[in-house]
């Protein structure tokens, strides 16, 4: 067998990702259309693998990136962004801890947005996230992101007061009108980054509140994950029906062909991981990256100084 030629096993599994590619085309919320998360699925419905079966395409779709990153670094004219939303247990660190084992932590960024300071908060809602966005060459996840801004805060609209806007004194002026403003800021930003070269990409994993339960519940029953556990957790979970119709209208009203949002069903941990990876690849693929090519002078330049090394 030649060196470079796929074993049959490796060949089976690109076969199925050229199939699960249609799969997760159903997973993108089009741009105008309603994401609608009461009638998604948030556990795997297809038959092309199983948990077991899946990690050989997780596998290869992270070998995939880990070369992908390395042309992105040197190509040098793109970035790309992803942002992970999620109800609480979704399962967003996991994801990330998986999906990005195998690329350069040099090339990668990762910032989870916490409660802003008082310095963030003497600026516009977006300020920090422009801080973040990462470089060209560079891959930046958001793990939570600018959109805490339309539900964290919808969900909890005292929030907004402590940003000390013009014409805010009390929750009663923030209105229907205030948070369509600020979605059209969102969609603003992310145009913006896009024409600077930056792939974004939008994940909400979508969980059922039976399945956060249980995962809950295990970090309370389970020793090794008492860390994880906050009691405001649960304190969320009762806002369960108004977080998600705040996703459902930031969603619908953000996801663009630019910048679309995923819906991933987030039951199954293992599927989460590999359609997630799966996505990335394609789109990243998407952008045809190359490494530079040199000069006729830079190439006889490079073989005077091999000449030299070998002296």
């Amino acid at each position: 067998m030649a060196q470079n030629e796929p074993t049959i096993a490796e060949a089976h599994t690109a076969k199925i990702a050229g199939r699960f590619q249609g799969e997760l085309d159903k997973l993108m919320v089009h741009e105008g259309a309603k994401a609608n998360l009461r009638r998604r699925a948030t556990e795997y419905q297809g038959k092309l693998f199983t948990k077991d079966t899946s990690k050989g395409l997780l596998d290869l779709s992270i070998h995939r990136l880990s070369v992908l990153q390395d042309k992105l670094y040197a190509h040098n004219q793109y970035g790309m962004l992803i942002c992970l939303q999620a109800m609480d247990a979704a399962g967003k660190d996991g994801a990330i801890k998986h999906i990005m084992s195998g690329l350069n932590p040099q090339g990668v960024h990762v910032t989870s947005f916490k409660q802003p300071s008082s310095e963030e908060l003497d600026h516009d809602f977006l300020w920090r996230h422009y801080r973040a966005l990462p470089a060209r060459g560079e891959i930046g996840i958001f793990n939570r992101s600018h959109y805490e801004n339309v539900l964290i805060s919808k969900v909890h609209p005292e929030i907004v007061l402590r940003e000390n806007l013009p014409g805010i004194h009390s929750v009663s002026d923030i209105t229907r009108k205030f948070w369509t403003e600020r979605l059209h800021m969102i969609r603003q930003f992310e145009n913006i980054v896009v024409g600077s070269g930056i792939l974004v990409m939008k994940f909400f994993l979508h969980v059922s509140k039976e399945e956060q339960q249980k995962r809950l519940l295990s970090r309370i029953d389970d020793p090794a994950k008492n860390w994880k556990f906050s009691i405001t957790d649960v304190q969320e979970r009762k806002h369960w029906d108004t977080y998600h119709n705040a996703y459902e209208l930031a969603i619908s009203a953000t996801s663009t062909d630019a910048c679309p949002w995923y819906i991933i069903p987030a039951d199954d941990k293992w599927y989460a991981r590999v359609a997630m990876a799966t996505i990335i690849h394609a789109r990243m693929d998407s952008l045809n990256l190359s490494y530079p090519t040199i000069s006729d002078q830079q190439r006889s330049s490079l073989l005077d100084a091999r000449k030299e090394l070998l002296l």
